[in-house]
C-alpha cells in the first residue's frame, strides 16, 4: 500500500482516457458522483467556453469518486470528439480526495475546479486564474458574497451558507468570504506541497484547503461571481453542515496543539510576513507584534491590579506585589508566547517560561524597590497610591520584556521568514492572509 507525506493512505488514480496535450497552463477537474445525467453536458458547456474565450492551453478532467452509475462510460465516450478531455477514475468515493489526487499529479501550471452543475457563470473563469497566471496570488477562490456577486439561491440555502461563513469568521479567524463556492485554483507547486497536508475527503475539503493556505501566509484572490443554485442538488445540507463543524473542530485542535506544521509550511511555502530582518531600519513584524503585546499588556495588568488590591489586606504591600507579579507573569508569558509571536505547541516551552520568569525577577526588583522608596517618603501611603507607583514601575518592566520576549523567540521568527526562492509579500487588497 502506498502513502502519502504523511503516512496515510494515498489514492489511487487510474486514467481511463487522455486525449490532452502534455504541460497545459490549466487542468480544470469536474469532480463527480453517480452524474450521468449531468456530466455530458457540463463537459460540452466548458469545453465550449474553453475554445471560445480561454487563450491558454487547457485541459478538461473527468474527475470520477466511486461513481455506480454509467458516469465514467459516458464520460469516456465524450474523449472520441472533445480534445484535451482526460477521464480518471478513483476507486474511493469523496469529492476532496478526488481534487487532492487529482490535481497533486497534475502537469499543468494552474490547477481547477468547478462542480458538475455549473452553477457558477464560466464567464469568472479568466479572472479566477488570472492572478494566478501572474503570479500576484497563490490560490484563487471565487465569492458569492463579494460585492459584485450575483446570487441566485433560496434563503434556506443562504442562511446556512452566511451563518457558516460567520462561524469560520468568528472560530477559525479566516478572512476569506466564502468556504465552499465551488469554483476555485491553485498553482499546482503549491498544490503539491500543501495538499498532502489537507486531510479531508469531503466537502470540507474546500474549507481547510483555505484554512491551512491562509495561516501558513499563502495569498488567496477573491472573485466575484455570478451564482444560480441548482435546486435539484443532491447534497445533504444537514450532513454536510455537520461534517463541516466537525472538520472546524479538527482543523482548529491541529492548529492549536501544533500538530500542523505551520511554521515549517510557512518558511517553506508560504509568503512570509518577515521577508527580512530589517525594512528602513525596523525589524518586520515589529509593529504587529507590539500591538498585540499592548494587547496582553492591558489584560496582565488587570490581572495583577485585581490580585495586587484582593491579597493586600492579608499579606502587606511587599507579599501582594511578588504574588500577582509572578502569577501575572506567567499568563503574560504564555499569552504573548501564542498571541503576540505567533509559537504554537509545546516545544521550548519550559525554557520560554523560565524566561519569562527571569524577566518576572527583574519586574519584581524594580517594583519592590518602588515600593520601598515610597514607604520612605511616605510611611503611611494608601494601598491605591501604592498601586500607582507599582503600576508605574511595571510601565519600565513591561518595555523590558517586550525586548526579552521578542529577544527569546527571535528563533521563531527566524523561522519564518521567507524561504529562498519564493515570492516576498503579504495579503493584500481582496486577498486573504493573515495580519502582520
Amino acid at each position: 500500500m502506498t502513502t502519502d507525506t504523511l503516512g496515510r493512505p494515498a489514492s489511487t488514480v487510474h486514467t481511463l482516457a487522455d486525449t490532452s496535450q502534455p504541460h497545459p497552463t490549466l487542468d480544470i477537474v469536474i469532480p463527480v458522483y453517480n452524474e450521468q445525467d449531468d456530466i455530458v453536458d457540463a463537459v460540452r458547456r466548458l469545453d465550449a467556453h474553453l475554445r471560445t474565450h480561454m487563450p491558454y492551453p487547457a485541459r478538461i478532467t473527468v474527475a470520477d469518486n466511486a461513481s455506480t452509475d454509467e458516469t465514467v462510460q459516458r464520460a469516456v465516450q465524450l474523449t472520441r470528439s472533445i480534445a484535451g478531455l482526460r477521464v480518471v477514475h478513483l476507486e474511493e468515493k469523496g469529492r476532496g480526495r478526488a481534487l487532492n489526487a487529482v490535481w497533486r499529479e497534475s502537469d499543468a501550471d494552474i490547477v481547477a475546479y468547478c462542480d458538475v452543475d455549473l452553477s457558477t457563470d464560466l464567464n469568472a473563469l479568466i479572472p479566477l486564474i488570472a492572478p494566478l497566471i501572474s503570479g500576484h496570488s497563490d490560490i484563487a477562490i471565487g465569492s458569492r458574497l463579494s460585492n459584485g456577486s450575483r446570487v441566485e439561491r433560496g434563503m434556506k440555502r443562504e442562511f446556512i451558507s452566511r451563518s457558516y461563513n460567520l462561524i469560520l469568521r468568528t472560530a477559525m479567524r479566516a478572512k476569506f468570504s466564502d468556504a465552499q463556492c465551488g469554483f476555485k485554483a491553485m498553482r499546482t507547486d503549491i498544490a503539491r506541497q500543501l495538499l498532502p497536508y489537507v486531510e479531508d475527503t469531503g466537502w470540507f475539503f474546500d474549507t481547510e484547503l483555505l484554512v491551512v493556505a491562509e495561516r501558513i501566509g499563502l495569498r488567496i484572490a477573491e472573485v466575484p461571481v455570478d451564482w444560480i443554485d441548482d435546486p435539484d442538488s443532491s447534497v445533504d445540507i444537514v450532513a454536510t453542515a455537520m461534517a463541516d463543524l466537525k472538520g472546524c473542530a479538527r482543523v482548529g485542535k491541529a492548529l492549536v496543539d501544533g500538530s500542523l506544521p505551520v511554521a515549517e509550511l510557512r518558511a517553506s511555502i508560504g509568503r512570509s510576513r518577515h521577508p527580512g530582518p530589517r525594512v528602513d531600519g525596523v525589524p518586520f513584524g515589529l509593529s504587529g507584534q507590539l500591538a498585540r503585546f499592548c494587547v496582553v499588556g492591558v489584560a496582565s495588568t488587570l490581572v495583577y491590579a485585581v490580585l495586587y488590591l484582593m491579597l493586600h489586606a492579608l499579606v502587606g504591600a511587599q507579599v501582594s506585589n511578588f504574588l500577582a507579579l509572578g502569577i501575572s507573569a506567567v499568563f503574560n508569558t504564555a499569552v504573548n508566547r501564542w498571541f503576540s509571536f505567533g509559537v504554537r505547541g509545546s516545544e521550548n516551552a519550559v525554557k520560554h517560561q523560565a524566561f519569562g520568569l527571569g524577566i518576572f525577577a527583574f519586574g519584581w526588583a524594580v517594583t519592590a524597590g518602588s515600593l520601598l522608596m515610597l514607604h520612605s517618603w511616605a510611611p503611611g501611603a494608601s494601598k491605591h497610591l501604592e498601586l500607582l507607583v507599582l503600576l508605574v514601575a511595571n510601565l519600565v518592566a513591561t518595555a523590558i520584556r517586550f525586548v526579552g520576549l521578542r529577544w527569546v523567540f527571535r528563533a521563531h521568527t527566524n523561522d519564518l521568514a521567507i524561504a529562498p526562492g519564493s515570492v516576498p509579500g503579504d495579503g493584500a487588497s481582496r486577498v486573504s492572509g493573515e495580519p502582520a
